[in-house]
């Protein structure tokens, strides 16, 4: 059984019917006790990184994803979930959980004609292998919808580049934990074959 984070963000029924159109089995939980129980924990959502951390703190989910992560159960971030994994944001300068120490940043981009926030398609370019992204092609595209990226200290936590105007990092992860700037759920066939990949993974990084 897969967990779904519910800490008051948008977008977390639309991870809930993919995981169900995939045949895999998920509960949407506010309860800290039942992510420390989880197979698997998806740290989804749509939102603001001060409100969602205000969020996550009320309910004591904060700590849990922390004690989740240190346990090693799996764990897959998605867009605001990838965000707001690091250290801190730029948005609401906003202290965060800090699985991973690094800030995330919002585009200053050169060229401007393009716009923000990022929305819409665009392939990535994987810098390592990784479980998760096992069956990913080169040509495959993910959908987007973000104002702020992740930017980890660490350059070795980065598993997929993007281009927009600047190349910033998609996929990042360490150990037990991957998290995608894009939306797999949204994402067609190429995003679900990353939900089914992450379904079976045992948090082994490689």
């Amino acid at each position: 059984m897969i967990s779904i984070v519910d800490y008051g963000a948008g977008n977390l029924t639309s991870v809930k019917r993919a995981l169900d159109y995939s045949g895999i089995k998920s509960q949407i939980t506010a309860d800290p006790k039942e992510l420390l129980t989880a197979e698997r924990i998806i740290f989804p959502g749509v939102g603001h990184a001060s409100s969602a951390m205000k969020t996550l703190i009320e309910r004591g989910l904060d700590t849990a994803l922390k004690n989740a992560f240190l346990s090693g159960i799996p764990l897959l971030g998605i867009c605001l979930g990838t965000q707001i994994i690091l250290g801190h944001s730029d948005e609401g300068d906003t202290e965060c959980i800090g699985l991973i120490e690094g800030n995330c940043p919002r585009f200053d981009l050169k060229d401007k004609s393009l716009k923000i926030p990022h929305m819409g398609w665009d392939s990535i370019r994987i810098l390592r292998d990784h479980p998760v992204f096992r069956n990913v092609k080169p040509q495959d595209e993910f959908y987007f919808v973000h104002s702020y990226y992740p930017q980890p200290a660490d350059k070795s936590t980065i598993i997929a580049l993007c281009e927009y105007g600047t190349e910033f990092p998609v996929v990042i992860g360490t150990r037990n934990l991957i998290a995608t700037q894009f939306h797999p759920e949204k994402s067609g066939p190429a995003g679900l074959e990353i939900l089914k990949s992450f379904s079976s993974w045992d948090g082994s990084p490689c």
